[in-house]
């Protein structure tokens, strides 16, 4: 409702006393409808109550049957095979029994006709467990003959049937019971509901009467909320129309940040390799014409093919973070088992990598994106997470790419994705809508750790039909196993180094 403090120069005056009576009389209403519901509340929770425990004297019930069938079947089983073992539910049925005659005895101690039936449940189900263990005597002093005569002689199968009508009657029972307690509900319930039209059908009148206090100041509301909704409109449409244009914007230049550094690494690996190769070569060539006259010059060539070795390996790198080669050659799984083994040598966390056997189907962009989502959210792990282990999981859906980065690590905030400086996150989400799909973080199994679920659509442009790694960088590229980009470039120098000694072509 909406009232002015506009000062008009009237005293102030309170509701008139008809209107005041209204109000009270609609409040009397709806307290009265509140008690009813309160007592119609009551009495669901006592119908439910009660369903709940014939529900549960039905089970007990039917476990009870299960178990002297267990027992009985065991020693049937140990009269035929002689193993000890099928005697453990003989062994263990009078204490589950007993247990669940007390489960019972407590369920239905408010029906005494129940418990009359629950006692001669309990007579049929000892003398049932005392026959089988003389018949277990019988059978250790005997053997299997005297037990078939006194199979052949005693009604065994009538027992097990008065068992069982014992625990129909008693169900059947309760189901009595609790139909009548529910048709009574039904009907107090009805009754309820009638008195509760009523009462409703009462406030809607007093209720009406308030109509045209209301009208006048509603509408002069309404128009206030017309030029707000207005204001409002088109602050959203500019807003929308700025993020869409910065996101169009985040987009190309993802895009054209992949191009750059595929372009990059082509001519990395063509021109510098080459010449890195050439290079090599002629050290190669001199270090042999001068190893017997000037093997002082020869040892300087030996160190300098050290920095060349060394270059090669600082260029290897540089290829590898700008595109994976891996991925190019070998395709997407390759390039991530490879990664993940990496990453989990390098930072000394257990990284298990779960990918689909159908990895190698994903597109170039499609393989590319879910690559580097990968690649940053292993890093963020690295840097912040504190976590021991990682599980890279990449599936194969009817529809799509699915990739799950979970770890044990300390979490992350909640709006993280809503922070201005998180570029990472906002990075791996503009590559997943770059192609169609979406990108969520939340917290881990358990609320422990942090799980990324980013989704690719398999229509997404550069989708399934031309697998990633069909254009590799050149034709002689390498297919050895590239280094992490978080690892530290001393450990490869020296790998290098010692992989090509003195004399050895230079591998680009």
């Amino acid at each position: 409702m909406y009232f002015s403090t506009a000062f008009d120069g009237k005293r102030l005056r309170g509701l008139p006393l008809s209107k005041t009576l209204l109000c009270v009389a609609c409040v009397v209403i709806l307290v009265i409808n509140a008690v009813f519901l309160v007592r119609n509340l009551d009495d669901l929770r006592a119908a439910n109550a009660l369903q709940a425990q014939t529900a549960r004297v039905t089970d007990e019930l039917q476990y009870l049957n299960l178990l002297v069938t267990d027992a009985e079947t065991g020693l049937r089983g140990y009269f035929l095979s002689g193993s000890e073992v099928n005697l453990g539910p003989l062994h263990a049925a009078p204490q589950q029994i007993d247990n669940q005659l007390r489960a019972l005895g407590v369920l239905l101690a408010d029906s005494p006709s129940q418990t009359r039936n629950l006692a001669q449940l309990r007579n049929l189900v000892q003398r049932k467990l005392g026959l089988m263990h003389q018949a277990l005597e019988v059978y250790r002093r005997g053997g299997l003959v005297d037990i078939v005569a006194i199979s052949a002689a005693a009604d065994e199968r009538g027992q097990m049937d008065e068992i069982r009508l014992q625990v129909v009657i008693m169900t059947r029972e309760q189901n009595e019971l609790l139909a009548s307690r529910t048709a009574a509900f039904y009907e107090q319930t009805r009754r309820t509901v009638l008195l509760g039209v009523g009462i409703n059908a009462a406030a809607i009148l007093v209720l009406l009467l308030f109509y045209n206090l209301v009208q006048r100041s509603f509408g002069l509301r309404l128009e206030a909320e017309r030029a707000l909704q207005q204001t409002n409109d088109s602050l959203e449409a500019v807003v929308a129309e700025r993020t869409e244009q910065l996101s169009v914007l985040s987009r190309h230049l993802i895009r054209v940040s992949e191009e750059e550094k595929s372009r990059l690494a082509r001519e990395l690996h063509d021109e510098m390799g080459a010449n890195l190769t050439a290079i090599g070569m002629d050290m190669t060539s001199v270090s042999e014409q001068l190893k017997g006259s000037h093997p002082e010059l020869v040892a300087m060539l030996g160190r300098a093919r050290k920095t060349l070795v060394d270059t090669v390996q600082l260029k290897r790198r540089i290829i590898e973070n700008l595109r994976p080669s891996l991925l190019d050659n070998m395709g997407l799984s390759a390039a991530l088992q490879s990664y993940c083994a990496d990453y989990a040598r390098v930072t000394a966390l257990d990284c298990d990598a779960l990918i689909d056997a159908e990895a190698d189907r994903a597109g170039p962009m499609q393989a590319i994106a879910l690559f580097r989502i990968t690649q940053e959210a292993l890093n963020n792990i690295a840097k912040y997470a504190k976590a021991r282990t990682v599980i890279v999981n990449l599936t194969r859906e009817p529809d799509g790419w699915e990739l799950e980065i979970t770890d044990d690590g300390i979490g992350i905030p909640p709006d993280a994705m809503a922070k201005s400086k998180s570029h990472g996150l906002l990075g791996m989400r503009e590559r997943a809508l770059l192609l169609g799909g979406s990108l969520e973080v939340a917290p881990g199994v358990n609320g422990i750790g942090t799980c990324v679920r980013a989704w690719i659509p398999a229509a997404s442009p550069g989708g399934e039909g031309a697998p990633a790694f069909t254009a590799p960088l050149a034709a002689g590229v390498e297919t050895t196993t590239p280094p992490l980009s978080i690892g530290t470039a001393s450990s490869n120098v020296q790998a290098a180094s010692r992989a090509a000694p003195d004399g050895a072509p230079v591998d680009p």
